[in-house]
């Protein structure tokens, strides 16, 4: 069985697109992707090469799991299951909100009576829209990763929910600019300013533009607190495997990583310490607290002979051991192994979700067009038609699909 570490996945769809092109290749018998802890597992004899191939050839990210880390045991693989994209997301909200809220004041804000606009931009309606299109594009800009990963996945046809997003969004936005070409041109024929006023409030969409991805960061970044909450066990299992180890070698004690620890090493374990890896006890006498791994508060006798399980504290007593078992073949690790692999394993309602949302996408694209077309068969003008087009990508909200079933869960 082989590990990787995948990049570039933000919904069901995703997952669900890795596992089908990974499934289909030779010498996999079974793929196990986890949107959880961004891990995928591959059973059978494929090389790794052809793996990383056919999961970059669709648009996503992978590397096969650092050799250091899968061996490295519960201490080392805490790194893994750190949340770093709530930080980044946390910032692009703060910045899109900025913006955006200043692009909600120019559209409806002063309308509302919260204050005036400057007095530049009374009736001057060109000047709004300008300023709209480029607060508009700031939001774009500071979420540009939903563009470039949702636009990438439409080209390499596995459309996935930020797809939806970029499409929604750019189109709103595309359209706007034309709109506001449109106006442009109303003033150099000097078209009556109430024409010139009710393409202003009518057909520009720059809010929507800017609203779709700072709307939808929210959900990322409740998703990513919530999977953050979600790995809270696992690394609490990972922190009760100690750190270092104290090798006893030609009569002298080195204090090293745990990580570093081989088969047949001796090491020592005196009170209050915690057993780094699984090994028999060689000499000493030790009262070790095993509650961790069975529950039982009532610490176990331990003399030469007796087994030692990693994560387990040596409560009073001195003991020199010998390790048995290193790395996640220790009971502790296999213990985190289980759960971590359990996270992957789907329970039947998130199958139908996945089926769902391989479909999903795509459905929603297609009927967009669907209704841009009925809509000019029907008669209607061309803007009239790319109008209702844009609401359908923009209405058809992804979040809910990709997060729900996940949290739930």
């Amino acid at each position: 069985m082989e590990r990787y570490v995948i990049t570039g996945m933000s919904c069901a769809a995703c997952q669900n697109r890795i596992e089908k092109t990974v499934a289909v290749l030779p010498g996999v018998d079974e793929v196990s992707v986890s949107l959880l802890t961004n891990l995928m597992r591959v059973e059978g004899e494929a090389a790794p090469e052809t793996v990383i191939g056919a999961v970059e050839a669709i648009g996503y990210g992978a590397r096969v799991m650092d050799a250091e880390k899968k061996n490295a045991g519960p201490a080392g693989k805490e790194d893994i299951l750190t949340d770093r994209e709530t930080p980044r997301l946390k910032k692009r909200l703060v910045l899109s909100v900025v913006f955006l809220a200043a692009l909600m004041y120019i559209t409806m804000g002063f309308n509302m009576g919260w204050c005036p606009l400057p007095a530049y931009f009374t009736h001057n309606h060109l000047g709004l829209a300008l300023t709209q299109m480029l607060l508009a594009a700031a939001v774009m800009i500071i979420n540009h990763r939903f563009f470039t990963g949702g636009l990438i996945s439409l080209f390499k046809g596995a459309p996935n929910m930020d797809t939806l997003v970029a499409l929604g969004s750019a189109v709103s936005f595309g359209w706007s600019v034309y709109t506001l070409y449109e106006m442009c041109g109303f003033v150099t024929r000097g078209v009556p300013n109430m024409e010139l006023m009710d393409m202003y409030h009518n057909g520009l969409y720059f809010e929507s533009a800017a609203m779709i991805p700072a709307l939808i960061t929210v959900g990322k970044m409740l998703e990513a607190l919530s999977k953050g909450k979600t790995t809270d066990a696992l690394k609490s299992l990972m922190r009760l495997a100690p750190k270092t180890a104290v090798l006893v070698k030609d009569g002298k004690e080195i204090r090293i990583p745990a990580e570093k620890v081989r088969i047949g090493d001796i090491f020592a374990v005196r009170s209050g310490e915690s057993i780094p890896v699984d090994g028999v006890v060689l000499s000493g006498d030790g009262a070790v607290n095993e509650a961790a791994l069975t529950g039982e508060a009532i610490p176990a006798d331990k003399g030469k002979g007796d087994e030692v399980k990693a994560g387990t504290v040596n409560q009073a007593g001195f003991l020199v051991c010998r390790a048995t078992k290193v790395g996640e073949d220790t009971a502790l690790g296999q213990i985190i192994r289980m759960i971590a692999d359990a996270s992957a394993v789907k329970a039947p309602i998130a199958r139908i979700a996945d089926k769902v949302s391989g479909i999903f996408v795509p459905a929603v694209i297609a009927l967009s067009f669907a209704t841009v077309i009925g809509w000019l068969w029907a008669g209607e003008a061309a803007g009239f038609a790319v109008e209702r087009g844009i609401a359908v990508l923009v209405i058809a909200c992804p979040c809910a699909l990709g997060l729900a079933t996940p949290v739930a869960i």
